[in-house]
């Protein structure tokens, strides 16, 4: 009985999984509006760590393709872009730029950004010490208006 009963339950699973793969996400890029403009090893680490989730740039995986599993990456991309979008990047005022700037020094000296489970599936997305203090020296250096970095985020202070 028990046999039946967990045979039955294991087709009715393979039947919700193959139904589910008919509900499709849109895997679209939208246009690159404006780029962060980092520098070349800024920019690279950005590419690698950062931009599959927060740009129109975005490298689908495999798994984006195989429901539920795509749900969950759609959903995370249309945070990521939503929360911050470094190919919109020109779009942003400069105080909404200082607040992006901010807030990465916030996640990635915590160690929040790229996070552990998209950082697992992704092992170029770790960011080795050298490349997080890379980016958190380029963020802090446009918070403080001073240098390339500065320029390259766009944002002039007159104090």
């Amino acid at each position: 009985m028990w046999r039946r009963i967990v045979t039955r339950g294991f087709v009715v699973l393979i039947g919700l999984a193959l139904v589910a793969q008919v509900v499709r996400i849109d895997k679209t890029n939208p246009p690159v509006s404006g780029d962060v403009g980092a520098p070349a090893p800024v920019a690279r680490v950005l590419r690698n760590a950062c931009y599959d989730c927060h740009s129109n740039e975005v490298r689908w995986p495999w798994y984006a393709d195989v429901a539920p599993v795509s749900w969950l990456v759609a959903r995370d991309v249309e945070e990521g872009r939503e929360e911050l979008n470094f190919s919109a990047w020109t779009r942003y005022d400069g105080k909404k730029r200082l607040k992006k700037l901010k807030e990465t020094i916030e996640e990635v000296g915590d160690h929040e950004m790229p996070p552990w489970y998209y950082a697992m599936m992704h092992p170029e997305a770790r960011l080795a010490e050298d490349e997080r203090l890379l980016l958190l020296d380029w963020a802090r250096a446009g918070l403080s208006g001073t240098g390339a970095a500065s320029n390259a985020a766009g944002i002039v202070r007159h104090d």
